[in-house]
C-alpha cells in the first residue's frame, strides 16, 4: 500500500511525536471559523468547535492524559463524541472507541481487555434508540489500572463481531490520513461546499472516517438526523439547499426504498452505502424511487475503504481506491499493508509477509476491477458439493415475499432465518426456492423473525447460536 504524495500532504502536516496537535489542528480543524461542520440539532461553525476541543483538552489534561497515554470514549453520538475525540488526539492520546449501546458488563470486560488511562462517559443517560444524536455532558474518569499506549497508534476499534467475537484493530495517524487522501480522490465522494447526511455510527470505521473525519477535513457540512426513521432521515435531507449525500448502511437504503410517497429532494446527489452485500435489486429499486444512484463501497475496520462504485453503474463490481494493492490467493482476497493492524496478535492466517487476509471470497478482472463475492467461509460443503451460501442468500433475498434473510451453516445443515412481508407462507417460499436452487444447496431449516437481529453497526448477525436465540423467543415457523 503506498504513503502520502508530497504534493498531497506536506512533511509538516504528517503527525511526529514532537507535534502530536499538527494533524488535529491543521487538517481536521482547519478552516474558516464561521463556517458550518456540524449540525446535530442545531449548526456549529468552526471557531465553536475548536473552542470546544480546547475545552476538553484542558479537562483532559487535568484527569493526567498527554502524549502517550490511552483513553476510551464511551458517548452517544453528539457534539460532546467529536471535541473529546479531537481533544485526545491534540494531547497525542491513543483513543479506543466503545459503542455507547454495550452493556456496562460489555463495557467493563472491553475495559479489561484495552487498559485504557482514562474512561469518558457521560453524565446523562443517552437518547432513545431512534434518536440519531444525544445532547451530553462528557465525564473523565482516570483508571487506576490503566496502562500508557504500547504502540503509536492513534485508534483502537472493536470489529463489529457480526460473525464471531470481535477483533482488536489498531490504525496510526498516518494511516488515517491515506484514507482520507482515498476519499479526496473520488470525484463523486462529497467535497467542500457539500453537505453528508450522515447515518452509519461513529464509533465504527465508515462513520468515523468516511462520514465524521473526511467531512472535517474536506470542509463538509455534516449532518446527523434527529430521528433515524425514515421520514426523519427524509426530513433532514430536504432541510437545505446544499448537494446532499447519504452515508449508511444497507439497511438504510432498505428503509428508504419503502418509504411510501417520498417528498421530492432536488439536492440529493447519492446514497452510498458500505459493510455488508447489498441484496439484488436494491440499487434499482433506491434509483427508481429517488432518481440518484445507490453507491456501494468495500472496506474493512482493518484498513477502512477499499473499493467503490459509487455511480452504481459497475455493480456488483467496483474500482480499487487509490494506492490499495489487491491480490487473490485460492480465491481469498489480500490486501498489501505495511505492518499488522493486530496490536498484539500474531496471526499468520489474518496478517502475514505483508498482506492482509481479508477471508472474503472474490474475483479479480484484468483490469482490476474486484467483485467481493461474499465470506470465504460462507462456502460449505454438503455431501462432497460446494455450497456457497451467499448465493442461496441472495437468491431468497431476490423473492418478493422476503425482505431479509441470513443463511448460515450449523450442524451439518444449512439453516435460513427470514423476514417476510406479512401473510407470507414459508411454504411457498420453499416451492420458489426449489425451483431456483438445486436440492443439495436448499436449507432443511427455515426460521421466521418479525426482524433479523443486527450488530450496533446495522450488520445482520451470522452468529448461529444467536440467531437460534433469537428464533427460539418467536413463534414456530418450520
Amino acid at each position: 500500500m503506498t504513503g502520502f504524495s508530497p504534493s498531497v500532504l506536506p512533511p509538516a502536516f504528517l503527525p511526529h511525536s514532537d507535534a502530536p496537535d499538527s494533524w488535529v489542528d491543521r487538517l481536521l480543524l482547519a478552516g474558516p471559523g464561521g463556517e458550518e461542520c456540524l449540525h446535530l440539532g442545531a449548526p456549529l461553525d468552526r471557531d465553536a468547535l475548536r473552542a470546544l476541543v480546547e475545552e476538553q483538552s484542558v479537562r483532559l489534561a487535568a484527569v493526567g492524559l498527554g502524549p502517550g497515554g490511552t483513553a476510551a470514549l464511551r458517548l452517544p453520538p453528539s457534539v460532546a463524541f467529536v471535541a473529546v475525540l479531537l481533544a485526545c488526539w491534540r494531547l497525542g492520546a491513543q483513543v479506543s472507541l466503545l459503542d455507547h449501546r454495550l452493556t456496562d458488563h460489555e463495557i467493563d470486560a472491553a475495559v479489561a481487555r484495552l487498559a485504557p488511562q482514562v474512561l469518558v462517559g457521560s453524565a446523562h443517560r443517552s437518547a432513545a434508540a431512534l434518536r440519531g444524536f444525544s445532547e451530553v455532558e462528557p465525564v473523565a474518569v482516570p483508571l487506576a489500572d490503566g496502562r500508557p499506549a504500547g504502540t503509536g497508534h492513534a485508534l483502537i476499534q472493536l470489529s463489529s463481531g457480526s460473525t464471531g467475537p470481535a477483533k482488536v484493530i489498531a490504525r496510526t495517524a498516518s494511516d488515517l490520513l491515506r484514507e482520507l487522501d482515498c476519499y479526496r480522490r473520488l470525484v463523486e465522494f462529497p467535497g467542500e461546499g457539500e453537505r453528508v447526511v450522515l447515518l452509519s455510527s461513529v464509533v465504527h470505521v465508515l462513520g468515523l472516517v468516511g462520514g465524521l473525519l473526511n467531512s472535517l477535513y474536506a470542509r463538509v457540512a455534516l449532518t446527523v438526523p434527529e430521528r433515524m426513521t425514515a421520514a426523519g432521515i427524509l426530513t433532514e435531507v430536504a432541510a437545505s439547499d446544499r448537494p446532499t449525500t447519504l452515508i449508511g448502511v444497507p439497511f438504510h437504503a432498505e428503509l428508504l426504498a419503502g418509504a411510501v410517497a417520498p417528498p421530492a429532494l432536488p439536492r440529493l446527489r447519492r446514497m452510498i452505502v458500505a459493510g455488508e452485500l447489498v441484496r439484488p435489486g436494491l440499487p434499482a429499486l433506491f434509483t427508481e424511487r429517488y432518481g440518484v444512484p445507490l453507491g456501494t463501497m468495500y472496506g474493512m475496520t482493518e484498513t477502512g475503504v477499499i473499493a467503490t462504485d459509487l455511480s452504481g453503474t459497475l455493480h456488483p463490481v467496483k474500482q480499487p481506491v487509490h494506492g490499495m494493492r489487491l491480490r487473490l490467493v485460492k480465491g481469498e482476497l489480500q490486501l498489501g499493508t505495511a505492518s499488522s493492524p493486530y496490536p498484539g496478535l500474531d496471526d499468520p492466517t489474518r496478517w502475514s509477509d505483508g498482506w492482509l487476509h481479508t477471508r472474503d471470497a472474490a474475483e479479480l478482472g484484468d483490469d482490476g476491477l474486484v467483485t467481493v463475492l461474499g465470506r470465504l467461509d460462507s462456502q460449505v460443503s454438503i455431501g462432497g458439493l460446494k455450497v456457497d451460501l451467499t448465493e442461496v442468500e441472495q437468491t431468497l433475498t431476490a423473492l418478493s415475499e422476503v425482505r431479509e434473510a441470513v443463511v448460515v451453516f450449523d450442524g451439518g445443515a444449512i439453516e435460513a432465518y427470514l423476514a417476510t412481508e406479512p401473510g407470507v407462507d414459508l411454504d411457498a417460499v420453499q416451492g420458489v426456492l426449489a425451483r431456483r436452487l438445486a436440492a443439495y444447496k436448499r436449507p432443511r431449516r427455515f426460521a421466521r423473525l418479525d426482524r433479523l437481529p443486527r450488530t450496533s453497526t446495522g450488520k445482520l448477525l451470522r452468529d448461529p447460536v444467536a440467531l437460534r436465540a433469537s428464533a427460539a423467543t418467536a413463534a414456530p415457523a418450520g
